[in-house]
């Protein structure tokens, strides 16, 4: 069961052959790591190491997913995109 304080998080990585995963976790660091282990996604694991590269984080697990699945459905370019202008200052 979840509180109203947690945060959840969305997440893209870069993985080692360029591609890019898309996920959510409750614990961000913890899931690089899980990632990284080899005990991640199914995708991940022969793709590591990967390596952080966007986050938004939400105040529900409903959104979180929501966004999740949106990010999902974008193409390369537009997740490069989002990526690129959340960098921006």
């Amino acid at each position: 069961m979840t509180t109203k304080d947690e945060e959840h998080f969305v997440y893209i990585v870069e993985c080692a052959d360029g591609t890019l995963y898309t996920g959510y976790t409750l614990d961000l660091g913890l899931r690089i790591k899980t990632h990284n282990a080899g005990r991640g996604a199914k995708y991940t694991r022969g793709r590591r190491p990967v390596h952080l590269l966007y986050t938004e984080t939400y105040a529900t697990r409903g959104d979180a997913l929501r966004r999740e699945q949106e990010i999902k459905a974008k193409t390369r370019a537009a997740k490069l995109q989002l990526i690129t202008e959340a960098r921006r200052p």
